[in-house]
């Protein structure tokens, strides 16, 4: 039987999924249609971090993964944004967490090295004892793998991952799907934590909350009927 505290808990962090989604559907960020994926297949949503574009939709946006990240527990000693989304993530969330009294030092990478000044790839903060990761989806675990080398790389551990959706969608090698999710990939064979701000079961619950999301929600319930898995 669960706790009093354990339920308290839980209804907070499905609160803070719930504001978050309708916060990115006010922000034209999650959008409704037919949209390919990197796997190829035909998704009727899409989660467009990118198009947080603002000093405001990236301050709230700041907000929810300080949010999430204090919610869920997870403790770690660096912040690093992965090249190139990951770069503002990364630095919004470290600046956010401060705010909130929790200051951390940040770092990202380059894409290329530099072979001038200090040279290398990683730039802030040297990367040291347990490392979060910071971007905004999780599609198959190649970034996180990318930033997992970098990372021990450098001596340090890779201890978690914060993202905004948790797709909660089979993800693929070689071109054919497998039976589990990126995340789950990350958590049970890479190791790492992963606290993600909603999950596309918050995003069907509150589409089915509106009569006008109802197509919607007939479109993304068929979608997660046949890629979805049972967990995140």
């Amino acid at each position: 039987m669960k706790s009093d505290e354990t339920v308290s808990a839980n209804a907070e962090r499905d609160t803070l999924a719930q504001e978050f989604v309708q916060f990115a559907i006010e922000a034209g960020v999650l959008r409704f249609g037919e949209f390919k994926t990197k796997a190829g297949r035909l998704s009727p949503y899409f989660f467009n971090a990118g198009l947080f574009d603002d000093g405001a939709k990236m301050s709230r946006l700041a907000q929810f993964y300080a949010r999430a990240l204090l919610a869920s527990g997870i403790e770690f000693d660096v912040i690093f944004g992965p090249a190139y989304k990951g770069i503002p993530l990364g630095a919004c969330v470290a600046v956010e967490l401060a705010r909130l009294g929790h200051n951390k030092p940040f770092a990202y990478n380059r894409k290329e090295a530099k072979d001038h000044g200090e040279g290398g790839v990683l730039v802030g903060a040297p990367l040291k004892g347990r490392v979060l990761i910071v971007d905004d989806v999780m599609s198959a675990g190649t970034a996180v793998r990318e930033s997992i080398a970098l990372i021990r790389a450098a001596g340090a551990t890779p201890h978690a991952v914060a993202i905004a959706l948790d797709r909660q969608e089979q993800a693929t090698e070689n071109g054919k799907d497998v039976a589990w999710s990126a995340v789950q990939y990350v958590r049970e064979t890479l190791g790492l934590q992963v606290c993600a701000i909603a999950q596309l079961a918050h995003l069907l619950l509150h589409l089915r909350s509106s009569d006008n999301f109802l197509p919607h929600w007939q479109a993304v319930s068929a979608y997660r009927a046949r890629y979805g898995v049972e967990q995140g």
